[in-house]
């Protein structure tokens, strides 16, 4: 071979030698780049009012979305839920019941501790179980938890998994939790500081801790993210499907209902007629792609249809004209006042839709934000993936546990089907007290240094599980 053939195979195989070095450096750099990294502050702001850490703490009703985000925070509950509803395990590692569903047996995870090092005993998850559950008889038995019930409970399991049942040691007034973060500082219903618990049973939290505005409205909130001075926020609906500057935008499945429910129950066959002529009237289609810049969907029922399969069965497309029939010959004595959250501006043109919708089928409706009018436009979160669990809270938030409704519910007393579980979601339908309309996505908007965020179907945050990378957002 001639001298300068072999000068130009050594010059090629240097570059090539030189290429695949700077490919390796490539790939390093780029798998360095999204490794989790350990540290920093994560930075947060809620909307919702949190005058308690307690998630026993039944009068927050108002601040029910906010306490689901931060309690997985500071405590564990006995299950949790997988992606489809199923319960699994938690600080209980198995659980039993007997043949009635009455009695439940869970066997806890040994040489779990709270935060302030306190080992937790079945003494400790009992007394917090009659906290949250007053109408249970709960007791402790060697390392294991005896929960009754004088009516069949199948659904216990998940339920268990609720942010309310979270267990808390109370003493001296202090809330002692076993969750992943402690809270370092707390303003009651303005900020909360988290530090991250080294000694954390499931593993370390990746950031060092968790600064948490509370109380802060959406457009607040949209201000401060965009200053970059905070690193996550809540957004309200109509700004969901906008682009973010400086971030990315996380959306979650529908898991939130807004319906109109009504003050009382239905009075006279008319006043039924006039309630079903309504909901035929109104545009939900309009309202979800118009108002809120498709947030969310359509809904006949209370429950979406990913979690039910059967939820497009019940009517949610307008029948104007059918609608005018039922309040044809009907004399409505005076217009309903139609109530709504003053603080949302996104509600009050929801309501003024639905006057409009409501008018053309002949209904006289206004909307009025007074103290006690005769409708209300009301957002629920979803507590549970569990439909029976979440079918339930929502019933007993619209007040929907009527003699009639009380008797469709004895056919979930043992494990439902999904013939059982839509009988009993129409027979609260038909109370007429409630107009479902929207099943509304939450949606979160992060920086882009913020890495690894999911989000539970109960609404709430899985922070441990975040970090954020050395560069600036």
């Amino acid at each position: 071979m001639k001298r300068t053939s072999l000068l130009w195979l050594a010059i090629n195989s240097l570059a090539l030698a030189g290429l695949a070095v700077a490919s390796l450096m490539i790939t390093t750099v780029a798998r360095a780049a999204t490794r989790p990294h350990y540290g920093g502050v994560l930075r947060l702001a809620i909307a919702g009012p949190v005058p308690s850490l307690d998630p026993a703490d039944a009068t927050n009703v108002s601040g029910q979305t906010a306490i689901q985000r931060i309690a997985p925070l500071l405590f564990n509950t006995l299950t949790t839920l997988d992606e489809r509803g199923e319960a699994q395990p938690s600080l209980a590692l198995a659980w039993k019941s007997d043949f009635s569903s009455q009695r439940w047996e869970l066997q806890l995870r040994p040489g779990i501790t709270f935060s302030d090092g306190t080992l937790l005993t079945a003494n400790a998850v009992a007394a917090s179980l009659r906290v949250a559950n007053p109408r249970w008889n709960v007791s402790p038995q060697g390392d294991s938890v005896i929960i009754q019930s004088d009516a069949a409970t199948p659904e216990l399991p998940a339920e268990l998994a609720l942010s309310s049942n979270s267990i808390v040691l109370r003493e001296g007034g202090k809330l002692i939790g076993s969750g992943p973060f402690t809270a370092a500082q707390w303003g009651p219903g303005k900020s909360l500081v988290l530090s991250a618990r080294d000694d954390y049973w499931a593993g370390r939290p990746f950031v060092d801790s968790v600064e948490i505005a509370i109380g802060r409205s959406p457009r607040d909130q949209m201000l401060s993210f965009e200053l970059g001075r905070l690193d996550g926020v809540e957004l309200a609906a109509e700004q969901a499907s906008g682009a973010v500057a400086g971030g990315r935008v996380v959306n979650s499945a529908p898991d939130e209902l807004l319906a109109i429910v009504f003050s009382r129950g239905v009075q006279s066959p008319e006043e039924g007629r006039l309630r079903q002529a309504l909901g035929l009237a109104i545009d939900r289609n309009l309202l979800n792609t118009v108002v809120l810049h498709s947030a969310g969907e359509p809904a006949g029922g209370l429950l979406p249809n990913w979690m039910t399969g059967y939820e497009f069965l019940f009517p949610r497309s307008p029948d104007s004209q059918r609608a005018r029939q039922i309040h044809e010959g009907i004399n409505q004595s005076s217009a309903w006042s139609l109530g709504y959250d003053q603080t949302d501006p996104a509600a009050r043109v929801i309501a003024e839709r639905i006057v409009l919708n409501a008018q053309d089928a002949g209904i006289n409706i206004r909307p009025n934000p007074a103290a006690s009018p005769d409708a209300q436009l009301v957002r629920i979160r979803l507590v549970s993936r569990d439909a029976q669990v979440a079918l339930s809270h929502l019933a007993l938030m619209l007040n929907l546990a009527t003699p009639g409704s009380q008797r469709a519910s004895s056919q979930m007393t043992s494990s439902p089907s999904t013939a059982d579980l839509y009988a009993v979601e129409n027979t609260f339908l038909q109370t007429q007290c409630v107009i479902p309309l929207l099943h509304l996505r939450t949606s979160v908007a992060l920086a882009r240094n913020v890495h690894g965020w999911s989000e539970a179907q109960d609404g709430s945050w899985n922070l441990p599980n975040v970090w954020l990378s050395p560069e600036k957002p």
